[in-house]
């Protein structure tokens, strides 16, 4: 079997990925079965997530009835990932591609028209989301120091207890009608986990109640919905991982530090900038860790895990 991948970067450094000449699929297969042919004998329905809360909140749903794959490994940053003939073979054997949407996966029209899966059915788990819109002013400032800023607004909403039950609910409904034979276990599932999440906010609102209008510092943009929730100010050094940060940025920072008084620099696991650190030191700022999510475990129990060490961090920051 020939590929052909044509890589490239846009303007937003997203990396594409081409595939072409996906039409020799039988020669994957000793006995010329093709490989959707193949796929279809399958008792379990192969379902392909596209990243970590999106892959959580899916095997959370689906349990035991299918199988759930990931396409971008826990860890790979969704702004730096790079498609492989395997995640082209991964889409074209897939029977349903759910996605978070709101333009973080820029990547996934080239892959899927790559992988050549005519029967491939997609579920957008923010849809019904509304989004947080970037201010101008902020926009503005932000391309002209980095150079891009978020698509259709901040996609970051699984970090938000609540859009997270909105998010589950979407996997469910559009995966009961694909396959309403198991419509009965996926609302089983999706409610169990509901309740959690439900659990989770009440948790959020309750602590984070006494310290409203704290205003805190992140390392990347991916908490303004947390932050709107729960009566919070995010204020971020820079908008995507990637972004190197500028002197500008720290001028900000700092001026915003000060004037409101902040105590604490939030940073993320396993970011390691020396100039961070520096804030933190010239401002006498704690560092504290909270984490987006796009790393870790699969189990859709470490949501959870998670979200509570990311709340005790912010009460931390904001006492």
């Amino acid at each position: 079997m020939l590929f052909n991948l044509l890589s490239f970067a846009s303007q937003k450094r997203w990396k594409y990925f081409v595939v072409t000449g996906f039409t020799c699929l039988s020669a994957i297969y000793a006995n010329g079965c093709s490989i959707r042919e193949t796929a279809r004998q399958k008792k379990k329905p192969q379902i392909v997530t596209t990243f970590l809360p999106i892959h959580l909140f899916t095997k959370a749903v689906v349990g035991d009835t299918g199988q759930v794959d990931i396409l971008i490994s826990p860890g790979t940053e969704v702004h730096d990932y790079q498609a492989t003939p395997e995640d082209v073979k991964l889409l074209a054997t897939a029977d349903v591609l759910v996605k978070n949407g709101l333009g973080i996966e820029e990547f996934l029209e080239a892959l899927i028209t790559g992988a050549g899966n005519s029967q491939l059915q997609r579920i957008n788990s923010s849809e019904g989301i509304e989004v947080i819109e970037e201010e101008e002013q902020d926009e503005h400032e932000h391309q002209e120091e980095h150079g891009h800023h978020h698509e259709g607004g901040n996609p970051h909403v699984w970090l938000d207890p609540v859009l997270a039950q909105k998010q589950v609910a979407n996997i469910r409904d559009r995966l009961i009608a694909i396959n309403p034979n198991h419509a009965e276990i996926y609302r089983t599932n999706a409610d169990a986990y509901i309740q959690q999440l439900q659990k989770l906010d009440s948790e959020f609102s309750q602590r984070l109640a006494p310290v409203k209008g704290c205003k805190f510092i992140t390392f990347h943009d991916a908490f303004p919905y947390l932050a709107k929730r729960y009566g919070l100010k995010q204020e971020a050094i820079v908008e995507i991982p990637e972004d190197s940060i500028t002197p500008q940025d720290i001028q900000r920072v700092q001026k915003i530090a000060q004037q409101y008084q902040v105590k604490a620099l939030l940073t993320e696991p396993g970011v390691q900038d020396k100039r961070i650190q520096q804030i933190s030191s010239d401002l006498n700022l704690a560092l504290e860790a909270l984490d987006p999510l796009e790393s870790g475990e699969t189990d859709p129990q470490y949501y959870f895990q998670v979200m509570r060490s990311n709340l005790a961090a912010l009460e931390r920051a904001c006492k």
